[in-house]
């Protein structure tokens, strides 16, 4: 079940301005965003996250063979399989947990969402499984893994950080984006992701990322909001102050905008301290998740409230990090993104324009 709510005129304008303020750039970045979507009409997939996803039966669960288990979470585990002679991923949902397996499935078969930097999903399913049904969720395989498991095992240059965030920014914008169809009618809906952590972000054999995991995003369209009426929120670690504090407007599309942009600050924050550059001497730190310092390995909200609402800490910043003129733009960005105040959060939009700029400024040797 979800419920769905009529935006206020307020809050379209409010969504309208933080997409952009400035009209010339606005209409720049919305062709910039529309080009991404006709870009990514190609009926045949390249296997790069792009291209349309394939058409299948509900039949496909029949049709894969599972291999190794290669992760868990809260909703299931997630296989590595065999279909048509392409090694798929297969996340297989708990029955208990079918809204948000059919919500995935309903935000990837409906809302447009062909783009390199989201994950390319290939098909749904429901498999009887003796005592229990299961509910399959089908998409590319991508044997890098996730980011988090990268920066827990691996240094990276700055060129990497940037191709990396530069990446999920241009996913980002483009699911926050509403794109306009034909005859007013909403073409592709925005889109708050709601769970954006490192471990929701993979890493594509180009080093290029995409954001996966859309059981708990919800949509804005023609002046709708549909929001799961199960709201249990994010990943607590990742969770912004004002939700924390549970002083925000459950029926603001733009609210849960700016918690994304929260959640991706602390992610540039974990790759700033896997950094290293030696030429201006920042060496890479140790790995650490988001407020460990501060917080137990699995804190309850409480405790996340208490250090980052009440008591507004944030992740620390090296001192170093301001030898280099780039990252120390990172940090800028970064620190912008995780302000107390969500009005004052960069938006996608502006995060990927930054980055874009970056890489053009410094002449980056960066994967388009």
């Amino acid at each position: 079940m979800e419920e769905v709510y009529r935006v206020n005129e307020e809050d379209d304008e409010e969504y309208d301005q933080f997409i952009t303020t400035d009209t010339g750039e606005k209409r720049k970045v919305l062709k910039k965003l529309i080009g991404d979507l006709e870009r990514k009409q190609n009926p045949i997939s390249t296997g790069s996250g792009a291209g349309m996803p394939i058409l299948v039966q509900r039949t496909i669960a029949w049709q894969i063979i599972l291999k190794d288990c290669i992760g868990r979470g809260r909703f299931g585990e997630v296989y590595m399989g065999e279909w048509r002679a392409e090694k798929v991923a297969v996340k297989i949902f708990l029955s208990r947990d079918e809204p948000s397996w059919q919500r995935e499935t309903d935000i990837y078969k409906h809302n447009m969402l062909r783009h390199s930097n989201l994950l390319r999903w290939i098909g749904s399913d429901t498999k009887d499984a003796g005592s229990s049904t299961q509910l399959w969720l089908v998409t590319e395989y991508l044997p890098n893994g996730s980011l988090y498991d990268f920066l827990e095992q691996n240094k990276i240059t700055l060129e990497m950080n940037i191709q990396f965030m530069r990446s999920i920014a241009h996913g980002l914008a483009y699911l926050h984006s509403e794109l306009p169809g034909v005859n007013n009618q909403c073409h592709k809906p925005g889109i708050a992701h709601r769970d954006i952590k490192s471990r929701n972000i993979l890493i594509k054999n180009d080093w290029t990322c995409c954001i996966a995991d859309l059981g708990m995003a919800i949509r804005y369209g023609n002046g709708l909001i549909d929001i799961p009426q199960q709201d249990r929120g994010g990943t607590v670690r990742y969770l912004a102050p004002e939700f924390l504090a549970n002083n925000y407007i459950r029926d603001s599309f733009t609210s849960y905008l700016q918690m994304d942009v929260y959640a991706f600050s602390l992610i540039m924050w974990e790759a700033c301290r896997r950094t290293e550059i030696k030429t201006s001497n920042i060496f890479a730190l140790p790995y650490e998740i988001p407020y460990q310092e501060y917080v137990p390995r699995e804190p309850l909200l409480e405790h996340m409230l208490e250090c980052v609402h009440i008591q507004g800490k944030r992740p620390t910043i090296d001192s170093s990090w301001k030898n280099c003129e780039s990252l120390n733009e990172l940090v800028r960005i970064m620190t912008e993104s995780w302000s107390a105040s969500p009005k004052s959060r960069l938006t996608a939009l502006n995060i990927r324009c930054s980055l874009d700029r970056i890489c053009d400024e410094q002449k980056l040797k960066i994967t388009t």
